[in-house]
């Protein structure tokens, strides 16, 4: 088990070997700094944790700071921090440097990232609903419709799918096929798209479920 931590940077294509057009996600992969070690002995699991990208000094808090400095990160404190599980204990050490050359072309990897933010939505966008009629005054065009009953049971059934917040959501592509590595540009260009808008936050690690790619 393997992973790093990226930015997502648009879509694009990429002829393969046997020329067909492939469509890909490019991602910035790391640098990441290895913050903190998690060993199954000390803490029950093992991990790695790392950090991404770069913020400012005085919008970070002291606790932050702290814990960062062992890996020379006080003055510039990564944007994202993030704990990657493994398999095994880790092997590195705190304040080495994580490349996208961890990965390889072929690897097939799972991309966790949030989904774009919709705000708060209707049940016909949310969900899909067709709708009531468009005739006869249009009063129920968007509407839910009736969603529970009266005397019994006397209120809604939880699940029952309704209006409310749509979107910014974990979520989780699967089985993705790493196409090309630029290890130089910091860059992987993975098959498929990815969850999240462009220049979102996105953690590339080895696939967990399943060695086929999509």
């Amino acid at each position: 088990m393997k992973g790093i931590l990226g930015r997502k940077l648009g879509m694009t294509q990429r002829y393969a070997k046997d020329g067909t057009l492939v469509p890909v996600t490019v991602v910035e992969a790391g640098p990441c700094k290895v913050l903190a070690l998690r060993t199954r002995e000390k803490d029950g699991y093992s991990a790695l944790q790392i950090g991404f990208g770069q913020r400012k000094a005085k919008n970070v808090p002291r606790a932050v700071k702290g814990h960062v400095k062992a890996a020379g990160l006080a003055e510039t404190p990564p944007e994202r921090i993030r704990e990657i599980r493994l398999a095994e204990d880790p092997t590195c050490a705190v304040g080495d440097t994580i490349k996208a050359d961890v990965f390889a072309a072929e690897d097939i990897v799972d991309v966790v990232a949030h989904t774009k933010g919709k705000g708060f939505q209707g049940a016909v966008r949310r969900w899909g609903f067709s709708g009531g009629r468009a005739s006869h005054g249009r009063g129920g065009l968007r509407r839910t419709g009736s969603v529970g009953m009266k005397a019994q049971p006397g209120r809604i059934y939880k699940g029952r799918k309704m209006p409310g917040h749509m979107g910014n959501a974990q979520r989780t592509a699967q089985n993705l096929k790493v196409v090309e590595v630029r290890a130089d540009e910091d860059v992987m260009m993975i098959r498929g798209s990815v969850p999240g808008p462009n220049g979102g936050i996105v953690v590339v690690r080895s696939a967990r479920k399943s060695k086929t790619a999509r």
